[in-house]
C-alpha cells in the first residue's frame, strides 16, 4: 500500500477536528443546523490554514442526511471522503484559470445533482482565474440556482475582483497559535508511536509560522530523516537552523565588538545553510525578550 503524507491521513473529519478557526466553524456549523446556507464562500487566509479542508467539511455537511453532520457513515459522506462524489467538484485554478473552463463549468451548473440535495464547486487559489473567467463566473454566481454552491478559496484575496467578494459569505482564516500546532502535532505522535525530545515539537510548530499544514510537512520529512526518535539536532541539520547557543555567541560577539570572531561565525552559520532572514528574525526575538526582561525584573 502507498504511503500516505502525515496532512492526508490526518486531515479533520469533522469540524470539532478542526485545528483553530474556532469563529468560522462554529459559524458555519450553525449555519448547516438552521438550513441558512448561503450559495457562495469565500475562504482568504495563508496556506496550510484549513480552507479547502473546512470547505471538503461544508461539502460534506450540506449533504449528510443525518441530524450531527457530517456523520462520515453515510454513502455521500463516504464518497466525499473517498474523493468519487459526483456532486463535489474541486477545481484547480491555478490550471484551469481560462474563460473556457468556467465555460464548461458553468454548463454544468444548471443541470441537477446526481447523487445529493447539493451540488459543491471548490475552487481553489481563485484569485489565479483571469479577468474574463471572473466575469464569466460573476453571472452565475449574481442568480445561481437553488441546487449549487461555490466554495472559493484563496491566499490572496487582494485579487479577487471585488463583484466577486460581493456576492460571496466571506470567511477570513487566520495563522494557528503555536500551542494549537503542538497540541495537534503531539496528537500525531501518539497516534503514529514516535519518541521524540520534548523541545522537538514547539521548534516545528514554529517553523510551521501558523499552518498546520505545513508543521504536518515538516513532521513527515524529519520522521522520514530520523525514524523512531526525534531530536532536536535532526530538526536543525534538515532545516539548517542555528542552536540557541551560536545565536547568543553572535549577539555576544556585536557587543563585545569581536569581529574576526562573529564574522567566522557567521560563514558557519551561512555555510550551514542557515537562512539569513530567520536568523535575523530570531536574534530580533531574543533581543526583545531581552528588553522585556530588563524592563519587568526590577
Amino acid at each position: 500500500m502507498a504511503y500516505k503524507a502525515l496532512y492526508r491521513t490526518y486531515r479533520p473529519n469533522s469540524f470539532e477536528e478542526v485545528v483553530g478557526q474556532k469563529y468560522i466553524v462554529t459559524t458555519l456549523k450553525n449555519a448547516v443546523e438552521q438550513k441558512k446556507i448561503a450559495h457562495a464562500y469565500l475562504f482568504c487566509g495563508p496556506r496550510g490554514t484549513g480552507k479547502t479542508t473546512v470547505a471538503k467539511l461544508l461539502a460534506k455537511a450540506v449533504n449528510c442526511p443525518m441530524e450531527n453532520a457530517p456523520c462520515n457513515e453515510c454513502e455521500s459522506c463516504k464518497m466525499i471522503q473517498e474523493g468519487t462524489h459526483p456532486d463535489i467538484v474541486e477545481i484547480d485554478a491555478a490550471s484551469n484559470n481560462g474563460v473556457d473552463e468556467i465555460r464548461n463549468l458553468i454548463e454544468r451548473v444548471k443541470y441537477a445533482p446526481l447523487h445529493s440535495k447539493y451540488k459543491v464547486y471548490i475552487i481553489d487559489e481563485v484569485h489565479m482565474l483571469t479577468a474574463g473567467a471572473f466575469n464569466a463566473l460573476l453571472k452565475t454566481l449574481e442568480e445561481p440556482p437553488p441546487h449549487i454552491i461555490f466554495i472559493l478559496a484563496t491566499t490572496e484575496a487582494q485579487k479577487v475582483i471585488p463583484t466577486i467578494i460581493s456576492r460571496c459569505q466571506r470567511f477570513d482564516f487566520g495563522r494557528v497559535s503555536i500551542p494549537d500546532i503542538i497540541h495537534r502535532l503531539k496528537e500525531v505522535m501518539e497516534a503514529e508511536d514516535i519518541k521524540y525530545e520534548k523541545d522537538v515539537i514547539p521548534l516545528i510548530s514554529d517553523l510551521a509560522e501558523g499552518g498546520v499544514r505545513d508543521a504536518l510537512s515538516i513532521l513527515d520529512q524529519v520522521i522520514a530523516y530520523a525514524q523512531n526518535d526525534l531530536k532536536v539536532t535532526h530538526v536543525n541539520e534538515i532545516y539548517g537552523i542555528t542552536t540557541p547557543t551560536e545565536k547568543f555567541q553572535l549577539i555576544d560577539n556585536v557587543i563585545q565588538k569581536r569581529t574576526q570572531e562573529l564574522l567566522e561565525l557567521t560563514g558557519r552559520i551561512i555555510d550551514n545553510g542557515m537562512d539569513i532572514k530567520r536568523l535575523t528574525n530570531d536574534l530580533i526575538e531574543i533581543l526583545k525578550e531581552c528588553v522585556v526582561f530588563e524592563y519587568t525584573n526590577h
